[in-house]
């Protein structure tokens, strides 16, 4: 069994998985100043309170876009564990040709995303996650990754919306009952969900058109399945994506 961690900037998923089984997964905030010593005793408290064994661990590999805790949770885990984790990054095999600019700035969760898409579903692909940033990133037919879009995620804009005006309030995203809305709430919630599922259409529409054929489109993150449900185009859902990713990972660089 291995310990997969998952690092954003608003929540940390962990996922203890075996032979590829995803067992329990647990999700807690991010914060950015925890020290290496203050990581161990979360995670041992974490892994103690659902029976797991913090030594049963044969590797951990973490992805994290929050650098000042890449280090502080891989030291963690081998003061808990006695595991010395992977991290996503330069020099790790992936599988992917990266035709980035700078390769060396690729995020691991896009790695993780993109890797788990292309060996779950195929490519040409498409792969969407919906946490503090909407990402849209594309593998073509030859397993390259070209790169893609980032926009302002979805709690994240609505959130300074209502920090940046007088009269609009902080809202729960989710669906309201019509697009066309008759009160202040509904109208936000209108265009936080139906707004972003035809820009996710209209990005979508926008990158098999540059790429020149269709895609396979698979979603991740918090939002994404309320929102995805209200696209027009066929979109996977798969909460675990990057915890997958992180597995096939593994397997290539253990």
């Amino acid at each position: 069994m291995i310990l997969a961690i998952d690092v954003g900037n608003t929540n940390i998923v962990l996922g203890c998985i075996d032979k590829g089984e995803i067992l329990n997964i647990v999700r807690i905030q991010t914060n950015h100043r925890e020290t290496a010593a203050e990581c161990a005793v979360k995670l041992k408290q974490l892994l103690e309170f659902y029976d797991i064994d913090c030594h049963g661990f044969e590797g951990a590999i973490i992805s994290s876009v929050v650098p000042q805790m890449t280090g502080a949770l891989r030291e963690a885990i081998e003061l808990i564990s006695g595991v010395r984790a992977l991290v996503v990054g330069p020099g790790m095999k992936t599988g992917l040709n990266i035709r980035l600019d700078d390769p060396s700035t690729l995020a691991g969760d896009l790695v993780a995303g993109s890797v788990a898409a292309m060996s779950y579903y195929g490519t040409p692909a498409i792969v969407i996650d919906m946490g503090t940033a909407t990402t849209m990133v594309v593998v073509d037919k030859n397993r390259s990754y070209l790169g893609g879009a980032i926009i302002p995620g979805v709690n994240l804009a609505y959130g300074a919306l209502a920090m940046g005006t007088s009269l609009l309030p902080d809202i729960a995203i989710r669906p309201p009952r019509k697009v066309i809305a008759s009160n202040t709430v509904d109208s936000m919630r209108s265009g936080a969900v139906f707004g972003t599922a035809a820009m996710l259409d209209g990005m979508i529409d926008k990158m098999e058109a540059e790429l020149g054929e269709k895609c396979t489109v698979v979603a991740t993150g918090g939002l994404a399945r309320s929102i995805v449900a209200c696209c027009r185009h066929e979109i996977i859902f798969d909460d675990d994506l990057l915890l997958k990713g992180l597995w096939v990972l593994y397997e290539k660089n253990k």
